[in-house]
């Protein structure tokens, strides 16, 4: 049964290759244009503005001329007010997480290189909250070994639970202190620093626990 992820926050938490060194905030890039404000958040944290798609898309590998980063995948829109990020699988309780949810929880920001070996390398400033902590409100059952993440738009790749549990692994819903541009995974993408960039699912909705 799927419980409030408020009462779970009072529980106590003791492609390519990239790498990760935590930094203060930076903000080096001109973000992408912004529209749709949503209410304060029920922490108290400030409200974001949704961000739009660009009006001309550039291509698999192109530039992105509003961050600086590379495109990987076709962009996808996510209502945010309906937005859900489900935890299932080998659970002790299974969720179902807001965005301010995710915002609601500890937040760590890391630059990280994302090489995408023959294609290009982008390094940039990313924020969320730690993988494991949210793992860990879901209680992880014994004997899993994996965790399958899945975009909306289908993309289901699979990481090790040793990956997904490690301390650098993260959810990233900010860019450069913004919120993620939907051409780059809004509402929120993983992300892990370290790991194949093929494991970076944009535009995140599931993770099962294998």
């Amino acid at each position: 049964m799927k419980k409030n992820i408020y009462w779970y926050l009072l529980i106590p938490i003791l492609t390519a290759c990239s790498t990760a060194t935590p930094l203060p905030p930076t903000a080096t890039a001109t973000p992408a244009p912004r529209l749709t404000t949503l209410p304060g958040t029920p922490c108290g944290l400030s409200p974001i503005v949704v961000p739009i798609p660009l009006a001309v898309t550039p291509g698999p590998a192109e530039l992105d001329p509003s961050t600086g980063l590379h495109v990987t995948g076709k962009a996808q829109t996510i209502d945010l007010e309906t937005y859900r990020l489900e935890v299932t699988g080998k659970v002790d309780h299974p969720l179902s997480l807001t965005y301010d949810d995710l915002r609601c929880m500890p937040k760590i920001e890391v630059q990280t290189t994302i090489v995408c070996k023959g294609n290009f390398e982008d390094t940039a400033v990313w924020a969320g909250v730690p993988l494991r902590y949210v793992l860990e409100l879901a209680g992880v059952q014994d004997g899993a070994t994996d965790v399958q993440l899945t975009g909306i738009d289908g993309y289901a790749p699979i990481v090790g639970l040793d990956v997904a549990m490690s301390e650098k692994s993260f959810l990233a819903y900010e860019l450069r202190g913004q919120p993620v541009p939907i051409l780059h995974g809004f509402p929120v993408r993983a992300a892990f620093p370290g790991e194949l960039g093929a494991y970076w699912v944009k535009w995140l909705v599931k993770m099962e626990i294998k």
